[in-house]
């Protein structure tokens, strides 16, 4: 929503679950779908005469994405206690970092919109910081009581946080997609939004343009882009119609009901210096050398937008079509996958093939891309058929189906089997164009007397007359040779 008497400012806090096999502080597993507290270890819940130690993977993970931001990879950041009282915080503490993170600075540059409209929005990070997870309120089937479940507790977060440079949810959401991208781009969260691994809190305030920062709302543990984007664009016309009502907006933290599509109030909002932060006395700095970081950067894999920016010159594909095709590693995979298979110059038909026919199966199948019947070297052999004229690309289509419904088919074979193949022999063509031209001599007079149209109905005789074997283009130009046109 936009409205030129009012300025949107927004920053988003991200919570990554690193995809380490344990804890932060911990052996115990971060596996989803236990049962309620089973892994819930005797450190998780700091009982007493336990000691955290600290998991090293996680520490990689938090200094992979500073690289892959750009940031400051700090070589010393420690360890802090953030006191607030929780009814799923059993310790009374969350383990975090405040005044030295693992990760400060870095940007990411998103694209918002589409078509002519689109634009490049860079947002610059705050820092991203190591923590443990809380564990879980359960709400329902307890009747009027609540459950806890300890299972989540001392699961390793990356808390990403960035500056309020977002000024609409379209740009928080495409940040928000950008960052989902990123994390599993480079292996450290898996980015599973329905089980809590990542997950978005977002600060909106509004202001009059050129005024100070207004009072912000931070809205909690949101998990899905739809609701980001509605949640955000709620809260925007709520605090404009207060403020033009003549009340203030308060800082707190609030609650998106997906139901309703209305934010509610949770709590007031706490500043830093209401959670008592102070070094953790049992967690030594964490200190990481310039050899650790040096490997970390020579083992990341080339990143989304360097790839965008390469298949864009390398191949000629427009700026959609390269995001789209990097929206995650596996696609972009397949994708140069195809094109090796198929060769530079289709590397265009390659691209549509996947973002259309092969997305539309995969998403209503319900499949990832790595699942896919069909091979990125089928569907070159598929896409090589079409640009040579063997078949047309509505014949493309009838392979397609035969490759994704038999495992292991051959492009080749299928056509043979099912008689696909275009008719290129010129001779038979003529002899079909010259019958069809006989029996609508009206459509040939309309077309010669200016009527572009009637040119398509005698295509489409063509067409039904080879029974769709013939070539449209080869139609096309025998057709107005024969017609002086």
């Amino acid at each position: 929503m936009s409205r030129p008497d009012w300025e949107v400012v927004i920053g988003l806090e991200i919570h990554a679950q690193l995809n380490t096999a344990s804890k932060i502080f911990s052996g115990a597993t971060t596996a989803f779908g236990a049962e309620a507290n089973a892994q819930a270890s005797a450190v998780d819940i700091a009982l007493p005469g336990v000691l955290p130690v600290l998991n090293k993977g996680a520490v990689e993970r938090a200094i992979r994405f500073g690289l892959a931001i750009g940031a400051q990879v700090a070589q010393k950041s420690v360890f802090a206690r953030k006191n607030y009282f929780y009814p799923d915080l059993p310790k009374g503490y969350q383990i975090s970092q405040f005044e030295l993170p693992v990760v400060v600075g870095g940007q990411i540059t998103v694209r918002v919109g589409e078509g002519d409209t689109a634009y490049d929005k860079t947002i610059t990070l705050t820092r991203a910081h190591l923590e443990e997870d809380a564990g879980k309120s359960l709400h329902e089937d307890f009747h009027g009581m609540s459950g806890i479940d300890l299972n989540r507790a001392g699961t390793p977060l990356l808390e990403i946080v960035s500056e309020p440079d977002m000024r609409s949810s379209a740009e928080a959401v495409a940040y928000a997609r950008a960052l989902h991208t990123l994390v599993r781009w480079i292996d450290i969260c898996d980015g599973n939004m329905q089980e809590g691994s990542f997950r978005c809190d977002a600060n909106v305030s509004v202001r009059r343009p050129g005024a100070e920062l207004g009072t912000r709302r931070e809205i909690k543990n949101l998990n899905s882009f739809r609701f980001l984007q509605q949640a955000i664009d709620y809260e925007i016309q709520w605090q404009i119609e207060r403020i033009e009502d003549g009340g203030r907006v308060e800082q707190a933290t609030v609650l998106f009901d997906p139901d309703s599509g209305e934010t509610r109030m949770m709590r007031s909002k706490e500043d830093a210096h209401d959670y008592r932060y102070f070094p953790d006395p049992d967690l030594l700095p964490v200190v990481i050398s310039d050899e650790w970081i040096a490997r970390t950067r020579a083992a990341l894999p080339e990143l989304p937008e360097a790839m965008r920016a390469r298949f864009e010159a390398d191949w000629g594909l427009s700026a959609y079509d390269a995001i789209t095709l990097t929206s995650s590693r596996d696609a972009a995979t397949y994708f140069e996958a195809a094109v090796a298979a198929a060769g530079d110059t289709l590397a265009k038909p390659c691209a549509n093939w996947i973002m259309g026919e092969l997305a539309a199966r995969l998403n209503k199948a319900e499949r990832d891309i790595t699942d896919s019947p069909v091979s990125p070297a089928q569907l070159a052999a598929l896409v090589g058929r079409i640009a040579d004229g063997t078949i047309s690309n509505n014949a493309g289509k009838k392979v397609f189906d035969a490759l994704w419904n038999e495992a292991g088919s051959a492009v080749d074979a299928i056509i043979e089997a099912q008689g696909l193949k275009q008719m290129n022999d010129s001779g038979a063509l003529e002899a079909i164009v010259d019958e069809v031209l006989a029996a609508n001599a009206k459509s040939v007079e309309e077309f010669r007397a200016g009527k572009e149209k009637a040119l398509n109905a005698l295509v489409g005789q063509v067409m039904k007359a080879s029974r769709g074997k013939a070539n449209p283009t080869q139609v096309n130009e025998v057709l107005r040779s024969k017609l002086g046109g």
